[in-house]
């Protein structure tokens, strides 16, 4: 389509322009016509000054009866005017694209046979896309990316062997699962992975889920929560440690008849988790459910992961002084922890309360300092692997846990246990469990993805990193591993020691293999006070959250909230409501706020076409005998009510009442007009009947709604908006829609607000605010608006 305006045109759209002004409709009433013979190419007017016809919208389509079409090559289409914000300037004419109809049937018949064909081409395509690092490894820049690689997964490696021995105690379980998880996690991420830079393994918060639900199934399993049970102390080997609690319990669990001691029913419940959490992902993957994480907002994340920190330093405590507290299970945790550790605190151990002290001074010393000269180090301090080897040293040489009672870590096994099939009876246990905690782990490895690949000018498939950490889950679970998951404080110690790719993750797993297959022994004398230490000051990025809740609430105070009660609702009743209480709440704030947005009558900004709040600005000049009504949100059901009482309170006139209360009064009049009577009841004469019964005159004639903010109509809006038109029309107010967005304007028309045939359309919606008014101040009102 042409578009007819600007100061030169060609020799055609003149003429088509010319031939529109001849069109009788639009000559009709005119004071100014235009036509080849009056118009100069360089100063043409191609739009009509009427005044019975201005509308002014770009999307509205001209009824096929009153304008000509024209011929677009294949088809002919109705036209669509718009006209400019001054009354003088061109007007140029465009028209709707006409939408294609798709056969939805058709189109998903051939989406089905298209994936279930099978070619070669497609097969490899297939492998290529489910294994990344098929694409990416021959294309490796060996010279240039080695270094980066092994330094990086070098400095991880030694990072990881002391987290993940620390972690196991939020889990739960004993060192070496943890040790398996990090070694599988790095492995299978290195395949699958699309980010280059995420370190995929052991993480906090997924350890503490893990543990929580490992805690309330050996609970009912009748177990006994404390740490220091009884436990073998032979050659280091797993099987002769499962063998002496093997013979305290025999049980009949979930349908499984076995043998099995606490140790052998824990890591049961933690790969039947970890498993069913994988297939989720899995499934989550196939059927293209990622958009779950779009309802976990930064605030939830961020009030969850404080919450759940805080959970995970109260379970630490016991350990940081040496008491024997039994592990609190259910909701409210940390309150009943808090209790506990309050009644035992004089039971406290002097060797571990010594030992804590002084590696947190050490480790948050060094991280400060790391913190500070980051940009001078070449990569970061292996603090924590130090204070665990000295740690170690000085407690075996110095016999602390014989001579002081301290708690020691115990024997860790070296070398692979034989992989098993996680029970199927014990996923029916866990189910809703892994449910939660599957998409926690997805959010937070897509979130990290997405934050280095846009660092870092890559992209990612989101759908790839679903399956990627489902199969990082599935696959460990069978090798006695638990849930993993993409953790930031590794993943930015991974870029800043130089990381260009997942080759870094397979040497990251060769150091946890070493320490696998010969280390693990060393480790036997480490106090658990130590390993507490280290995952408490791994939480200060969490805890520091608090530091910015005034800066956060300056920006957004329902942010803030939502913070708040995610937070609250993490740490005093468990993460897993927490995280529903955060996602819930947040969602419900976002109804609110469409139920209750702001409204605002607008003023004109003196000497321009531009409108705004009167209540927010100064100087605005207030237009004659019209209202401006702005509704910042979707018109919609659940809205509907407060769109009618702001307007009503903002234009001090409810149609409804200042109608029922004319008939009122004319039903009187009528009555004293039959009786004879040409007084009132109340002794007054009709007239002044009348100036009683209208005490001030209606101050405004015509009522603009600005639309600009309604993204979208439903049923109950459109029928608001019909509601509104005829009440003021009873009132002899005309209401006039601008700027509405295309789906409105099709809301509407389908709802029948313009009429059967459209007639009306083009004196009842406008392209800006500015052409309403100026089409109300064209009219010719009465007036005055009273009885």
């Amino acid at each position: 389509m042409k578009r007819l305006c600007g100061d030169r045109i060609n020799k055609e759209a003149e003429q088509e322009a010319c031939r529109l002004t001849e069109n009788p409709l639009l000559n009709s009433g005119s004071s100014t016509t235009c036509s080849k013979e009056s118009c100069a190419p360089e100063e043409l007017c191609y739009c009509v000054l009427i005044r019975n016809l201005l509308w002014n919208y770009c999307s509205y389509v001209v009824p096929l009866e009153h304008i000509h079409e024209v011929n677009t090559g294949t088809m002919e289409r109705p036209l669509e005017a718009t006209r400019m914000e001054n009354s003088t300037s061109s007007c140029f004419l465009m028209e709707r694209k006409t939408r294609v109809k798709i056969n939805r049937k058709e189109v998903m018949l051939a989406k089905l046979r298209k994936s279930c064909s099978c070619t070669p081409k497609k097969l490899k395509n297939f492998v290529m896309d489910f294994l990344p690092v098929l694409q990416w490894l021959p294309k490796y820049q060996c010279k240039e990316y080695i270094w980066g690689d092994v330094m990086s997964g070098l400095v991880i490696g030694i990072i990881l062997v002391p987290q993940a021995i620390a972690y196991s105690l939020l889990a739960g379980l004993k060192p070496i699962y943890s040790l398996y998880t990090s070694f599988f996690a790095n492995i299978i991420y290195f395949l699958m992975g699309t980010s280059r830079h995420v370190s995929v393994g052991i993480f906090s918060l997924i350890s503490l889920m893990v543990g929580q639900v490992v805690d309330r199934e050996l609970l009912l399993a009748g177990f006994d929560l404390n740490d220091d049970a009884p436990s073998a102390l032979g050659d280091g080997s797993l099987q002769n440690d499962s063998q002496s609690n093997t013979t305290a319990f025999n049980l009949t669990i979930a349908g499984m008849n076995a043998e099995c001691g606490k140790e052998c029913y824990a890591i049961g419940i933690a790969t039947a988790l970890t498993f069913v959490a994988g297939v989720y992902q899995v499934l989550m993957g196939i059927f293209r459910l990622g958009f779950v994480s779009m309802y976990l907002s930064e605030s939830v994340l961020d009030g969850f992961a404080t919450g759940a920190s805080l959970t995970i330093l109260t379970a630490q405590v016991k350990y940081l002084i040496g008491i024997k507290i039994p592990r609190s299970q259910g909701h409210g945790m940390l309150v009943i922890t808090w209790i506990n550790i309050l009644r035992n605190i004089s039971q406290a151990n002097l060797c571990d309360v010594i030992t804590s002290a002084i590696c947190i001074v050490v480790l948050v010393t060094a991280k400060e300092l790391g913190d500070r000269y980051k940009h001078k180090l070449k990569f970061p301090l292996p603090t924590e692997l130090v204070v665990i080897v000295v740690a170690t040293l000085v407690s075996h040489y110095g016999k602390l846990n014989e001579v002081y009672a301290s708690s020691v870590s115990g024997a860790i096994p070296t070398g692979f246990i034989p992989p098993k099939v996680p029970h199927f009876n014990l996923m029916l246990r866990v189910a809703v469990d892994a449910l939660p905690l599957a998409i926690v782990s997805f959010v937070f490895t897509v979130s990290l993805s997405e934050m280095c690949a846009k660092k870092y000018a890559y992209t990612i498939r989101a759908n790839q990193e679903m399956f990627a950490v489902g199969f990082c889950n599935i696959i460990p679970s069978f090798f006695h591993s638990f849930a993993t998951s993409a953790a930031l404080a590794k993943t930015l110690v991974k870029t800043s020691t130089g990381c260009q790719t997942q080759v870094s993750g397979v040497i990251s797993a060769m150091v946890v293999l070493l320490v696998l297959l010969f280390l693990a022994p060393l480790f036997y004398s480490l106090q658990k006070c130590v390993l507490a230490c280290i995952i408490i000051v791994s939480l200060r990025g969490a805890l520091r959250k608090f530091r910015d809740v005034p800066a956060r609430y300056h920006v957004n105070k329902v942010d803030t909230l939502v913070w708040v009660v995610t937070m609250t609702a993490s740490a005093l009743i468990s993460t897993e409501i927490g995280l529903l209480v955060g996602i819930v709440f947040s969602m419900l704030c976002i109804i609110v706020r469409t139920q209750r947005p702001r409204t605002a009558l607008l003023g004109q900004i003196q000497d321009t076409s531009f409108y705004e709040d009167d209540l927010e600005y100064e100087n605005l000049s207030s237009v004659p005998k019209v209202k401006i009504f702005r509704f910042e949100a979707p018109l919609y059901y659940a809205n509907r009510n407060y769109f009618l009482k702001s307007l009503y309170r903002l234009t001090n006139l409810d149609p409804n009442l200042e109608a029922a209360r004319r008939k009122k009064y004319e039903k009187k009049e009528k009555q004293h007009l039959k009786k004879g009577d040409h007084t009132t009841a109340n002794g007054l004469g009709i007239g002044e009947t009348t100036l009683q019964l209208v005490p001030k005159q209606i101050d405004f004639q015509v009522l603009v709604v600005d639309c600009s903010s309604i993204s979208f109509l439903d049923t109950t809006g459109v029928n608001t908006l019909k509601e509104i038109l005829k009440d003021y029309k009873d009132l002899n107010i005309s209401v006039l829609l601008a700027c509405c967005n295309p789906s409105v304007i099709d809301s509407l028309k389908r709802g029948g607000y313009f009429g059967k045939d459209f007639g009306s359309m083009q004196e009842m919606l406008f392209y800006s605010i500015h052409n309403a008014v100026q089409f109300a101040k064209d009219q010719k009102l009465p007036a005055d608006c009273s009885v």
